[in-house]
């Protein structure tokens, strides 16, 4: 078997013209897996768009409701970032169900891969960030009310805080938190997740890896977890344009090759979501965001042989 990939064209929606958001990156990312060939057609799964129960083990039944239908007033779409649309409805309800069928996926297999998510800047009653609903708490929650995990570990290398993560499962037992980012960047106000590594600006490669070397062995053994939930954003690289730090491409396939790697050394699980990244630059962009999927494939192969 080929590892598990999910991809849904949904996942792109139209936005308005010159919005900041790089929305096109989605589609990019698909199609950059199969021309570059990292992957075959045949290692793509379809997912279902998430049930609003399974937001609601993570989000406020009001929030999630009116979001859906609408309802939201003008403030509260600002601070998400995104006009509404019954367009974005499905691609944010598709997105999350690439999410949860990528950790499910990962748990029946060791690993998978999905070309969505990251939404970490989403709260339990409002978004924030371009995020609208937190698809790592919410598969998180999922899983663990399914029985078919305990203990989850959150490992979130966005060059961003995952605040809102964070804040949801702040004292949940069992599902933990790490968030490794840029001190002087969004959100200016951080949460406490259960573990937080806080790095100036500026930094590179090396004490970056470094860095990532101290926390994440130790974090697996002390943890143990059922399944890690890796977002593995690319805005920490040098020409992310709301990054602030300076890794390189080489810097973040090393990232992710240490972080897959170690996951199958604990005999862990891992799926990953690909986070924020940020460029007008599309195509450098969705090369970038390939990285995981390179990284993974590799690790892939040393799990089958």
């Amino acid at each position: 078997m080929s590892l598990p990939i999910v991809y849904h064209p949904d996942h792109v929606t139209p936005l308005p013209e010159g919005h900041r958001f790089p929305m096109a990156k989605f589609g990019k990312v698909y199609e950059r897996l199969v021309r570059d060939g990292i992957a075959t057609l045949d290692q793509f799964h379809l997912p279902q768009p998430a049930a609003l129960d399974h937001i609601m083990l993570a989000h406020d039944a009001t929030y999630v409701r009116a979001y859906c239908q609408g309802d939201l007033d003008a403030r509260a779409m600002r601070r998400i970032g995104f006009p509404w649309s019954e367009q974005l409805v499905k691609r944010t309800l598709t997105a999350l169900g690439s999410t949860l069928l990528t950790a499910e996926l990962a748990l029946q297999h060791g690993m998978a891969c999905s070309t969505a998510g990251g939404t970490h800047h989403a709260f339990y009653d409002f978004g924030s960030g371009y995020c609208i609903f937190n698809d790592l708490a919410i598969a998180a929650r999922w899983l663990r009310r399914r029985g078919l995990v305990r203990r989850v570990l959150i490992v979130d290398l966005d060059v961003h805080q995952g605040d809102g993560t964070a804040s949801i499962l702040q004292g949940d037992d069992g599902l933990v938190t790490f968030s490794m980012h840029c001190a002087a960047n969004f959100p200016f106000h951080k949460q406490s997740s259960d573990f937080d590594v806080a790095l100036p600006a500026g930094v590179e490669d090396a004490v970056y890896l470094a860095t990532l070397a101290k926390w994440l062995p130790d974090l697996l053994t002390h943890v143990r977890p059922d399944l890690v939930l890796y977002d593995a954003g690319v805005d920490p690289h040098r020409d992310d344009v709301l990054g602030k730090l300076a890794l390189s491409d080489a810097g973040l396939l090393r990232r992710d090759q240490f972080v897959l790697t170690s996951c199958v050394q604990h005999a862990t699980p891992v799926a990953t979501v690909i986070g924020g990244g940020y460029s007008k630059d599309l195509d450098a962009l969705a090369r970038r965001h390939t990285l995981i999927h390179r990284a993974a494939s590799e690790v892939w192969i040393t799990m089958a042989a």
